[in-house]
């Protein structure tokens, strides 16, 4: 019994450095710089510079886009999908109820009802021209300097948690004069692997 014990937790402190080693290592990935404006606790105002990013648009339920959106996008970076080198991951993963439309030539031929779109960040120093070509199902899309308001937690990020965090920086916001310029995006920094509280998720609301 007591060797059981013993072994148990051998693999339980095993598994919890694993665990930690892979922590660490997506807390290095690296992100898109920017700039703090406004901090109150968990909400900022942020600027963002020009970046470029890998957009998909799926349909169907926020949940499954994600999966589905991030399996395409994990393909054309890590050259599953096409051929030529592979690219770094970054951070966060970004997804959002955008037009399919709004792209030019838009991703699909027909509208697309409760479609989302799902954004890699490409790595710094990149530009359309000089990263792969992507498959027809990827568009390379430059996202121009910005500012937006962010609601930052940790835990899971389901519907309920998302629609909160957005309420709480809409009214933020407003009470700082600040006008909403688009619908929310979502900004996703860790995998399933890491403990929920350790997890760090963003609604974001672009300013105009």
């Amino acid at each position: 019994m007591r060797k059981s014990v013993v072994a148990g937790a051998a693999v339980g402190a095993v598994a919890a450095v694993g665990a930690l080693i892979y922590y660490l290592q997506e807390k290095a990935t690296p992100g898109p710089d920017y700039r703090t404006l406004v901090t109150d606790g968990d909400l900022e105002i942020r600027s963002y510079p020009r970046i470029i990013v890998a957009e998909t648009v799926v349909q169907g339920p926020r949940k499954e886009a994600l999966s589905q959106g991030f399996e395409i996008l994990a393909n054309y970076i890590f050259a599953k999908s096409r051929g030529g080198e592979k690219l770094p991951m970054t951070v966060p993963v970004l997804q959002d109820s955008g037009d399919p439309m709004a792209s030019d030539p838009p991703l699909f031929d027909d509208e697309i009802e409760g479609a989302w779109r799902m954004r890699f960040v490409m790595p710094e120093g990149r530009s359309v021209d000089d990263l792969p070509d992507p498959p027809e199902e990827v568009e390379l899309v430059a996202v121009e300097p910005r500012r937006v308001g962010v609601a930052r937690f940790s835990g899971t990020a389901d519907d309920d948690k998302l629609n909160e965090c957005e309420d709480r920086l809409r009214g933020w916001l407003a009470r700082r004069g600040e006008e909403v310029s688009n619908e929310p995006e979502y900004a996703f920094y860790n995998s399933p692997m890491i403990p929920p509280p350790l997890r760090r998720n963003e609604v974001i609301l672009p300013l105009d």
